[in-house]
């Protein structure tokens, strides 16, 4: 009850918010730019029908998918400054219990102090149940909106590589896939490892643990040199992060309207 309030009063800011924070960056082409969506949808076939989808068809998922954003400045100086900490190896693991009232305050509080040491500062995400498939929405294509999508291709890596997570899920497997794919359902650090997995991308997190500044979740195949950088307040929620001053706005949402109009 304590995180649901928490999350809520988020997600009432998120609102008041989102005009200024939801928003896709510029159009530039970039070397570490992946077609991520498009990907999975050639992968599911595969699985289904065989090596025979044609060129046609993946022509026609690039054309669909949404646009991938650029690399964050997060991989430059305040990534360098940051990397320079060593990370707990990251175990795969649900979701633990929830902190007290006190603990969650003082775990906040923990974060803040963090993100203002290395000037960083929060994309705050909707505390719908959905906040970290939110938060690797806007990382991945810099829009929160594309969630259900993230979810999906989380969700199928997990199913079809089920050797790799079965072990870290204390319940039936089935069981808990089935619980995972439902809209609201709170994401953990077994999806966390899938979705590295499936985009092959390092993830960084930023937590308010005592003693974990931060955690590092290496892919099983590295596909991209990009970095997701997320935060975490611990068993409550996550955001998408970014370096100070930095923080997309509306304005560069119409910037890129305006381009793509004019271009």
């Amino acid at each position: 009850m304590i995180a649901r309030a928490l999350q809520e009063e988020f997600s009432r800011v998120a609102e008041d918010e989102k005009d200024g924070v939801s928003c896709v960056c510029g159009r530039k082409e970039s070397v570490l730019a992946q077609d991520w969506a498009g990907c999975s949808k050639r992968h599911e076939r595969e699985s289904d029908q065989g090596q025979d989808s044609s060129d046609e068809e993946e022509e026609d998922d690039r054309s669909c998918s949404p646009e991938m954003a650029d690399e964050s400045s997060l991989d430059g100086e305040v990534g360098k400054r940051i990397n320079q900490m060593v990370p707990i190896r990251h175990v795969p693991k649900i979701n633990g219990d929830l902190p007290s009232a006190d603990e969650a305050t003082s775990d906040h509080q923990r974060l803040m102090d963090r993100l203002q040491l290395y000037d960083l500062v929060e994309l705050k995400v909707s505390g719908d149940g959905n906040c970290q498939f939110r938060s690797l929405s806007d990382q991945i294509y810099r829009s929160t909106d594309h969630h259900k999508l993230v979810r999906e291709q989380v969700v199928h890596q997990l199913k079809t590589h089920s050797e790799l997570y079965a072990a870290y899920v204390p319940m039936a497997y089935d069981e808990y896939l089935k619980k995972i794919s439902t809209d609201g359902e709170w994401g953990d650090h077994v999806t966390l490892q899938a979705a590295a997995d499936v985009f092959g991308v390092k993830i960084f997190v930023l937590t308010s643990f005592k003693d974990t500044c931060y955690i590092e979740i290496l892919p099983c195949t590295q596909k991209s040199k990009r970095i997701i950088f997320l935060s975490f307040w611990a068993e409550v929620h996550y955001n998408s992060i970014y370096p100070e001053g930095e923080l997309p706005t509306m304005d560069t949402k119409k910037k890129k309207r305006w381009w793509m109009l004019g271009s």
